[in-house]
């Protein structure tokens, strides 16, 4: 950021953010897609919950290095130059903008709850989108302030209420329920099935270490907030689910359209299901403004290192990327129109496979840059170095292994789309070249 800008971004409105990312609508329809798995549903979050600890441990150790704004763009490069950089920022920014459009798609989807004509009326549900993308870009380029705050404000009214189901719902259970829930024969391959479903309710938790530069002290805020984040939401997706399957008998449960609601409504009745949904619609909200944040700082820090087209480096007075917040919102609405188009729903679930991949794979080359880091300190002990390392290890593998997860079509397509960023990069670092003295 420039000289005259103060950083804003304490440890609590870092910690919003990570959340606000993690905590979106998949939490909502997970204890459905995770009863046919049984006990292993709930073995999957001890994987899932332990490997993304130590995604989050090795991102922490090197954003204690790597100051600088851009999260896994800028650990990338730092650990393995420039190309590397801008193919990481190239596909992680594609992944920010159109998540801004699913996370989008599912808050209209909540919202047909309390006004029904949206689900049959496509131009009223994109009308609806749409506000709800540009009032949270005019947010965004408004004020860092306000966004994060209104981020970090979202991101506590959807955590608590979900902390409450859980806490309530783990102290009102039928122990009967828990004997009714499924048996699969082949405890391996439902383990793995079930682990593949928990591992995408993570990602997103590194979206605290994009904003370092609004960031106070971030060698220290962003490590704080990254490990306390991940910690506290998988406490949070493991206590939901325990209670779930507590409160509904299995196979209620697995023919649930919305779990949570159903769990809510055994809690207080009626009402339960309308919290639920007030209470998404925040999650996803929250969702949706944590990624366009997200989709103006990170093309800004590529930019202002020469590794992105200028606009997205350009500053308002107040330090504010407001060139990037528009093109991501101008990208996310059309990957939002596209969804209601006829004919084009497949090439929107297209786009989603895409973003999934091309999230992984910029924390998996972070994690190794980390590692990296920690081998040439030369003023660390050989005993730290194996810690680190073993840490280190563990989430580069577990990181490997989500990425196979995500199936071949999508590692294919993720390929092919870093490919296509070469031409991108080539362009610009030939105008850079072009533009010295």
């Amino acid at each position: 950021m420039t000289d005259k800008h103060t950083p804003i971004m304490g440890f609590w409105r870092t910690w919003g953010l990570s959340v606000g990312v993690m905590v979106g609508s998949g939490v909502f329809m997970l204890p459905t897609v995770l009863a046919p798995h049984g006990k292993y549903a709930l073995y999957s979050w001890l994987i899932t919950g332990g490997g993304t600890v130590a995604l989050a441990f090795s991102l922490a150790f090197i954003a204690k290095r790597v100051t600088k704004p851009g999260g896994p763009y800028a650990y990338t490069r730092a650990g393995f130059g420039d190309f590397a950089g801008f193919l990481m920022a190239w596909g992680y920014w594609i992944s920010i903008w159109v998540s801004v459009a699913a996370i989008t798609v599912a808050f209209i989807g909540y919202l047909g709850a309390f006004f029904p004509i949206l689900k049959s009326s496509p131009n009223g549900s994109l009308a609806v989108g749409l506000g709800l993308i540009w009032s949270l870009v005019l947010l965004n380029c408004r004020s860092v302030n306000a966004s994060s705050l209104f981020q970090l404000v979202s991101s506590l009214a959807k955590f608590l209420p979900l902390l409450f189901l859980a806490l309530f719902g783990l102290m009102n259970v039928d122990s009967a329920n828990y004997a009714s829930m499924a048996q699969p024969k082949d405890s391996v391959s439902s383990l793995s099935a079930a682990s593949a479903l928990t591992m995408w309710a993570f990602i997103g938790f590194e979206a605290a270490t994009i904003p370092a530069g609004e960031i106070k002290d971030p060698a220290r805020t962003i490590p704080r907030a990254l490990v306390t984040s991940v910690l506290a939401v998988a406490v949070l997706y493991m206590a939901v689910t325990v209670a779930a399957f507590g409160l509904l008998p299995a196979e209620a449960l697995m023919r649930s359209t919305a779990p949570l609601s159903d769990a809510a409504a055994v809690l207080v009745g009626p009402y339960g299901a309308a919290v639920v949904v007030i209470v998404a619609l925040v999650a996803t909200g929250s969702g949706v403004n944590a990624n366009l944040f997200a989709a103006g700082q990170m093309p800004m820090a590529a930019a202002l290192d020469g590794l992105f087209p200028k606009v997205f480096g350009r500053l308002s007075a107040e330090g504010i990327p407001v060139a990037a917040f528009v093109i991501g919102g101008i990208l996310a609405s059309a990957a939002l129109a596209l969804n209601f188009a006829a004919g084009l729903i497949a090439a929107f679930h297209f786009l989603i496979l895409l973003a999934t991949i091309s999230a992984l794979i910029p924390v998996t080359l972070s994690v190794a840059a980390a590692w990296q880091f920690s081998l040439r300190d030369k003023s660390r002990r050989a005993s730290e170095k194996i810690g680190e390392g073993a840490v280190m290890a563990i989430g580069f593998g577990y990181a490997l292994w989500a990425i196979a997860g995500s199936g071949q079509e999508s590692v294919y397509w993720g390929f092919l789309l870093l490919l296509l960023g070469a031409p991108v990069y080539i362009w610009i670092t030939s105008d850079r070249e072009q533009d010295k003295p």
